[in-house]
């Protein structure tokens, strides 16, 4: 797996977290204390951004980084790869 990949399922995973708390992005980056233009690059994966902004947002969220061994995408998670590019 590389690390697009990683980095977009991070973002996805986050995005979804914050959903689930009710959050809008502005409230996380308000709790994150960063700017909600750094929130949408994370949520999106973006691998311009800082691993400290990946760990504030995850951290405003209650969350932590725990490496887990990679798996192989699903059909679902290959179309929406493939429909991105």
């Amino acid at each position: 797996m590389d690390a697009a990949t990683l980095l977009r399922r991070f973002g996805s995973s986050l995005r979804d977290a914050r959903k689930r708390r009710g959050l809008t992005q502005a409230q996380l980056a308000a709790l994150a204390t960063v700017p909600r233009l750094k929130v949408i690059q994370v949520e999106r994966g973006d691998a311009s951004v800082s691993i400290g902004a990946y760990a504030e947002v995850a951290a405003a969220l209650g969350l932590e980084f725990t490496p887990v061994p990679a798996r192989r995408p699903t059909l679902d998670e290959v179309a929406e790869l493939l429909a991105n590019d």
